[in-house]
């Protein structure tokens, strides 16, 4: 046996060792019919309010109020809603509607970030044919415009510039630095 399976202690209460909260005596006075669960004040006492509050109402049926008051009061004395008692399931029902949507982790209420624009951009730069690399280069024009401004949004989302898009007009020779690098060592001129 494996010390942490030793350490290990489970119990169970059945249904006849749970005593539940009742009120039988108030001081030294031994309350009559008691003793009495929390139910069973409760509907006596807001029963009972009731009862005073609308007595011109009832008071013409004359004591059938009052009897169906008193069988309340005895009806709710071991009331059970999906085993449990009427006081721990309503306060169930109360923290149920209390919990956010999404539910909690770490004691903190779950949602989804905030949704943010995927921003990115891409070159394509056509590879030079074999035709054009053999003819003596010129320098491309390159076509040059003010980069827009970014947004603050998009500036702390993303870090690189967008790219302004290729000229329409196609190219005669190599257009990047890389590209006239490498047309200038295949000629056979240095780098100057």
């Amino acid at each position: 046996m494996s010390a942490a399976a030793a350490g290990r202690v489970g119990r169970f209460y059945t249904a006849a060792r749970r005593h539940p909260w009742v009120l039988g005596k108030v001081a030294d006075w031994k309350i009559p019919l008691g003793p009495y669960t929390p139910a069973q004040i409760a509907v006596a006492v807001g029963g009972g309010f009731l009862l005073v509050k609308t007595i011109s109402w009832w008071s013409l049926l004359g004591p059938i109020p009052i009897a169906a008051w008193l069988l309340a009061i005895w009806a709710v004395r071991r009331p059970k809603i999906q085993g449990r008692a009427p006081m721990q399931a309503a306060l169930g029902l109360v923290l149920l509607g209390w919990q956010p949507q999404g539910g909690r982790i770490g004691g903190r209420a779950a949602r989804d970030r905030a949704p943010h624009p995927l921003l990115g951009g891409f070159t394509i730069e056509d590879t030079p044919s074999p035709a054009l690399a053999a003819t003596p280069s010129r320098p491309a024009q390159r076509h040059t415009s003010p980069a827009p401004h970014p947004s603050p949004a998009a500036a702390r989302t993303s870090t690189r510039r967008r790219t302004e898009p290729a000229a329409p007009a196609v190219p005669v020779g190599p257009v990047s630095g890389v590209q006239q690098l490498l047309a200038l060592t295949s000629q056979g001129g240095g780098v100057r």
